[in-house]
């Protein structure tokens, strides 16, 4: 089994040198890193939490 992210760019994102968020999931964790520093940090959060995050922002 292959441990290595898929990461997808937010259909948020612009497509020139604007602001980019990726994203990769992976079975109990989802991962958000800038597009534009991709061997830079990465954000994990448990997907329960990006589930209610989504939910959440999509409301307002």
């Amino acid at each position: 089994m292959s441990t290595e992210l898929i990461w997808l760019k937010s259909s948020y994102s612009g497509g020139a040198a604007g602001d980019c968020v990726e994203v990769a999931t992976h079975p109990h964790t989802v991962h958000v890193r800038d597009s534009k520093r991709p061997q830079g940090p990465a954000l994990a959060v448990p997907a329960v939490a990006w589930a209610q995050f989504v939910v959440f922002t999509s409301v307002g």
